[in-house]
């Protein structure tokens, strides 16, 4: 009762409007201001600023800044196995496996399309037909740069507008295709394992999500479906190479074609994960050893 309860007062929000503050809140300069929100923040959330290439917080020139800080050199380690599948953030696994008759799960008795989360291009979807897919939910106090899971080449990004619900459990739980409801920024990759979908989801209060090579998408609004395609000389990216951000936290979606990936066996719902860690392989060329992934 209390999970729909908030899912319906969430609902009725001004999600943007809120977020819009929130946006330029974050951006403040002003010392006073961000000094304190980064001085609350970290001790709300035991933030490890340690693993920060600035540790210092006085160093960060605005909240956002510290929100979306860099590593230090070193601070993860990047699974650099021949046919390794990595995390692309810290955070835990909402939700992973296969995608059925166009299906991804959302939560226990929630579900969507791939055709909905991709923007209602079947063309599209049609890549990721009997793929797999995974769910991955940064917390407030996880690292918010988004990595590249395998090395690839981008194809095209979209920008689909949509609603700004909050991704936090409950309300994953209860608010039917959030993910394909909330606004989202897809990039579309071809890799070793063939097409790969990196989908990075809005939430109430994200109201920026960055890609590395066209810089913010998010904001402005708009209410239609925004492309880019990259037919000539596409931006190419290394395994755990930085692709994207998030200013302010929300969720990653990956999305695979089929027969190419497989999870690791101790891979769980609800399981910690930190970026560069490995959570698959993909098959290449090169035939996948059974001990040691799952189908």
């Amino acid at each position: 009762m209390l999970g729909r309860l908030f899912s319906m007062i969430i609902g009725i929000l001004p999600q943007h409007a809120i977020s819009r503050v929130v946006h330029g809140l974050a951006r403040w300069r002003w010392r006073p201001w961000k000094n304190l929100l980064i001085r609350a923040f970290t001790r709300a959330y035991t933030v490890n600023l340690n693993e920060a290439a600035s540790p210092e917080r006085s160093n960060f020139e605005s909240f956002n800044a510290f929100f979306t800080r860099a590593l230090a050199p070193g601070a993860r380690e990047i699974a650099t196995g021949t046919h390794s599948i990595v995390s692309p953030v810290d955070g835990e696994i909402s939700e992973f496996g296969s995608i059925k008759a166009g299906r991804v799960i959302q939560a226990k008795g929630q579900d969507y399309t791939t055709i909905d989360l991709l923007g209602g291009d079947p063309r599209i979807a049609q890549r990721f037909a009997n793929g797999a897919f995974a769910t991955l939910y940064l917390s407030p106090s996880d690292y918010h740069r988004v990595h590249m899971p395998i090395a690839g080449e981008l194809e095209q990004m979209l920008h689909i507008p949509g609603r700004l619900f909050g991704v936090s459990k409950p309300l994953v739980a209860h608010v039917p295709r959030l993910f394909a409801r909330n606004e989202r920024v897809v990039s579309l990759f071809e890799t070793a394992a063939g097409p790969l979908a990196v989908i990075l989801v809005g939430a109430i209060g994200v109201g920026s999500i960055e890609t590395v090579w066209a810089g913010e998408i998010t904001p402005p609004r708009g209410r239609r479906i925004r492309t880019w395609s990259y037919p000539q000389d596409p931006p190419d990216f290394a395994i755990g190479e930085e692709m994207g951000r998030f200013n302010l936290g929300s969720t990653v979606i990956l999305l695979w074609g089929p027969e190419t990936i497989y999870w690791n066996n101790n891979l769980a719902v609800g399981q910690p994960i930190r970026m560069g860690s490995a959570i698959g392989q993909h098959s290449g060329s090169v035939p996948i050893e059974s001990d040691s992934i799952s189908d």
